[in-house]
């Protein structure tokens, strides 16, 4: 066996240099061609169904309104009954021809079990799966005094998606039907303070890589890694490391700091087009793919820059003084790079 693996090593590396050379050109241009294809002829999803998650707010509530602005109807789902409704009432002005409602927390598996129940039994399809709903932390990790506070960013952001991808399955299989799965920019790159949430979008991507594999083409699957896009997380909104729910903009800024923040609107107007061309993989805005080019060659830099922005402190408040945060106060940054909705300086716990 060694010795097998031993060949492998010396044969594998111009193995597969060579096979990239002579196989990688074509298909690329055929992926071309295929593209513009798609661009001109993308998926029509009038009367079709797609079930959001998540969809009370930021990206799931704009998500609704690209799909409802396409004649789709929808199956909105989240645990604020009163946003939804607000939600449902827009979506129906933009020319959804049929929206419910369903009040579900996507960390129980019953819960899961009856959002697609509802979907199916109502509309007796169900075509598009949106699997959005999620939450965000901030605290060091040896800050957490009870480190199972903070398991339900796995729940939600993980199993929340596993389980509705697993009810949901049969029913896409039935119509061709597609995916669509908020994963994170944060898969790949090691922001401090958000290692659960890191960790649960990189577990969703690995997870879907998986389900291409054993869905085949029977359900096609649109991996979204999204960067530093407005919504509640991007206004402050994190887990604390007691496991409680706050709102803390300076939060926030010590996180997000010199990143430009995209708007919603924009953001779910590129997913919806994107994923309707049959696109596997979106990022938005799209250079942040260009942050997974670094990570890759050189894993070092990036680890060092957001040491710098997010740890590095001047003066005594990690908080209020991170090096990052203090570059952009000082040059008066975030009237540029945070749109208006996300700049309050209200703090709640």
């Amino acid at each position: 066996m060694d010795l097998v693996n031993g060949m492998l090593n010396l044969v594998a590396p111009p193995f597969t240099f060579f096979t990239m050379l002579m196989f990688l050109p074509p298909w690329m241009i055929f992926k071309f061609f295929l593209g513009i294809l798609r661009t001109v002829f993308p998926e029509n999803v009038a009367g079709k169904v797609v079930l959001i998650t998540g969809a009370s707010s930021g990206i799931g509530e704009h998500l609704a309104y690209e799909y409802a602005s396409r004649g789709a109807c929808l199956a909105l789902s989240a645990r604020r009954d009163d946003r939804l409704r607000e939600v449902a009432d827009r979506c129906r002005q933009i020319g959804a021809p049929d929206v419910i409602i369903i009040h579900a927390d996507v960390s129980s598996a019953h819960d899961c079990k009856r959002m697609v129940d509802q979907t199916v039994h109502h509309f007796n399809r169900l075509d598009h799966l949106v699997n959005n709903a999620g939450i965000s932390q901030v605290c060091m990790l040896e800050d957490a005094d009870d480190i199972t506070n903070l398991r339900p960013v796995m729940d939600i952001n993980f199993w929340g998606s596993v389980y509705t991808t697993k009810f949901a399955a049969p029913h896409l299989r039935n119509c061709g039907g597609r995916l669509i799965v908020l994963s994170s920019a944060a898969s790949w790159l090691p922001v401090p303070r958000m290692s659960i949430y890191n960790a649960s979008k990189a577990a969703l991507a690995q997870f879907y890589e998986t389900m291409r594999v054993e869905f085949g083409s029977d359900i096609k699957i649109t991996l979204v890694t999204p960067g530093y896009i407005e919504s509640e997380l991007t206004q402050g909104k994190f887990l604390s490391h007691e496991g409680r729910t706050i709102i803390d903009p300076d939060a926030r800024d010590m996180q997000v700091n010199l990143n430009p923040v995209e708007k919603v609107g924009s953001c779910a107007r590129a997913i919806v087009k994107q994923a309707l061309r049959g696109e596997r993989y979106v990022t938005e805005p799209s250079w942040m793919k260009m942050s997974y080019v670094w990570k890759v060659l050189w894993p070092e830099a990036v680890e060092w820059v957001n040491h710098l922005m997010c740890m590095t402190t001047v003066g005594g408040d990690s908080l209020q003084d991170t090096f990052g945060k203090k570059v952009m106060d000082i040059a008066g940054a975030k009237n540029i790079l945070y749109p208006a909705s996300i700049q309050s300086e209200t703090k709640t716990e």
